[in-house]
């Protein structure tokens, strides 16, 4: 499937602003080689620009790493410090893309990831959920994305070798997006 702007049912051109309370972002990251460790973000911002060519679109976000939430407030505060986000001296993640393209029937989002001051190129496999209007004339555009990052390249070291052996942390850490934006008055 070729994706154009006719073949997306209510495709607008414009400028939409993420609705923070009808969006998420979460990440997981395999915890002493036997499960996962999942979290989320509380507070984060982005805008998408839909061009007349959806290709040719962009999105900025950003996300404040202070808001981190994974249910368990003392490793919240482990991952505030130095050990991890370093929270005082980068507060914020950020993602600008750098292009759009179809692979198959997957959409991909290329661009750049900056956390802890590093900046890395990642893709977000996005699922596009479609363009509705909701109850109070709004018009709104779902969808999610996930990508997988190496913690590791971005200056998150900390890890600590376990008794049965392996670590208590693994590199790879994945973050998923179930976001809707609100198309912002022309």
């Amino acid at each position: 499937m070729t994706l154009t702007a006719s073949a997306i049912p209510g495709y607008q051109t414009g400028t939409w602003k993420i609705d923070p309370t009808h969006s998420e972002v979460t990440f997981s990251v395999r915890h002493l080689a036997i499960s996962k460790v999942k979290g989320s973000f509380e507070r984060f911002d982005a805008t998408l620009v839909t061009a007349d060519n959806p290709l040719d679109s962009t999105l900025e976000a950003s996300i404040d790493v202070a808001s981190i939430n994974t249910n368990q407030a003392q490793r919240d505060q482990h991952l505030a410090t130095g050990d991890f986000f370093l929270t005082e001296e980068h507060p914020q993640m950020v993602f600008k893309s750098t292009g759009i393209r179809e692979d198959g029937d997957d959409m991909l989002i290329d661009g750049t990831l900056t956390l802890r001051g590093v900046t890395k190129d990642v893709t977000l496999k996005t699922e596009f959920g479609g363009v509705t209007t909701d109850g109070y004339g709004q018009v709104k555009l779902g969808a999610e994305a996930t990508t997988k990052i190496d913690r590791t390249e971005f200056g998150v070291n900390w890890n600590a070798a376990l008794e049965a052996g392996g670590f208590t942390l693994g590199n790879d850490v994945t973050i998923n997006l179930d976001v809707q934006f609100v198309l912002q008055a022309a």
